[in-house]
């Protein structure tokens, strides 16, 4: 598929129509998944505290809300794990912001993320993923002939998606890098680059990334049983986008979780800001009222219409791309 960056000569073009199309599609998929399984759609906040953040306080935009700093959201998370113990299966999907400034194939500022939080174990959790995954990417090649074919996408590429998907922990991953050269450590961040390769070793095919050093994940991620410096978590990732899902099962002793909070390079990155472990008190408080244990995970549209589309820049996955350059 060639690379496609939008101009405003190209509002009404075959190619933009085809991309909204295909998106509609792929959402549709996910809530009719969603529906099946007795989820809830909740409806979340976009103007929070820091509670809205998914890692990097840093790249959140700030906002003056009436005097007092606020922020664009980055996730619902939290919102959805606050109503667990009411409703059990819950899901948002909205816009998320991040202060890139990079213009390039891999930023924006803002992108659709679906989030999902249930009462379930990591194993089950990793299987939702995949079959929503499955189920969205099967159900543009069945419906979306038309589009594919306008954009030149391979429909037998995205029929050939299978379920399970291949998995490698993280430790596995940094030694299949190593023994093809690459310069990278346990306990770094994996790269998109890295993504690629690994991918590439995987066979071209989506592949779960499981159980990352605790040190390079978000605070409330649970900790592995048996080797404690690990995180229950998983990225996905898959040709052309890298990563596009974010999981992990969700710690819910709140001794533990407060002692995480309080060692994480998220709070530290907030006090510079001016913030406190105040902004999480509402999250605490509901943590320390009682939650069953629980899981879920985030999934960035754009990236998995970037795998569908098989394009190498993010900016063709979208009607109006936001980066730093564009404000429409």
């Amino acid at each position: 598929m060639k690379t496609v960056t939008w101009t405003k000569e190209q509002l009404k073009s075959d190619e933009r129509a085809s991309v909204v199309a295909i998106e509609a599609e792929m959402l549709r998929a996910a809530r009719h998944y969603f529906d099946n399984f007795g989820f809830t759609e909740v409806v979340v906040p976009h103007l929070t505290r820091a509670t809205g953040a998914c890692e990097n306080i840093n790249t959140m935009f700030d906002v003056d809300y009436f005097g007092t700093r606020g922020y664009l959201a980055q996730t619902g998370q939290l919102y959805l794990e606050a109503l667990i113990p009411h409703m059990e299966n819950v899901y948002c999907i909205g816009p998320s912001f991040r202060q890139e400034p990079d213009v390039d194939e891999r930023h924006l500022t803002e992108f659709t993320l679906i989030e999902i939080e249930l009462p379930c174990a990591f194993d089950e959790l990793l299987q939702h993923i995949e079959r929503v995954i499955h189920a969205m990417v099967h159900r543009v090649a069945q419906r979306r002939k038309r589009e594919c074919r306008t954009l030149g996408v391979d429909i037998g590429r995205l029929r050939a998606i299978r379920t399970p998907f291949s998995r490698v922990t993280y430790s596995d991953a940094i030694v299949m890098l190593q023994s093809t050269g690459v310069a990278v450590t346990w306990g770094d961040d994996l790269k998109s680059a890295h993504e690629q390769a690994i991918v590439a070793q995987c066979g071209d095919a989506p592949t779960f990334i499981t159980h990352f050093p605790e040190a390079i994940k978000f605070f409330n991620m649970k900790r592995n049983a048996q080797q404690p410096d690990l995180v229950n978590s998983a990225d996905l990732v898959v040709p052309f986008a890298g990563e596009c899902v974010g999981a992990a099962e969700r710690e819910h002793d709140y001794a533990t979780l407060v002692e995480k909070l309080r060692a994480s390079s998220m709070l530290r990155m907030l006090e510079k800001k001016g913030g406190s472990i105040h902004d999480f008190r509402w999250y605490l408080d509901h943590v320390k009222s009682g939650i069953e244990p629980h899981a879920g995970c985030g999934i960035g549209l754009n990236r998995i219409t970037q795998f569908v589309l098989g394009s190498d820049d993010i900016r063709t996955t979208t009607a109006y791309p936001l980066n730093r350059e564009t404000l429409m």
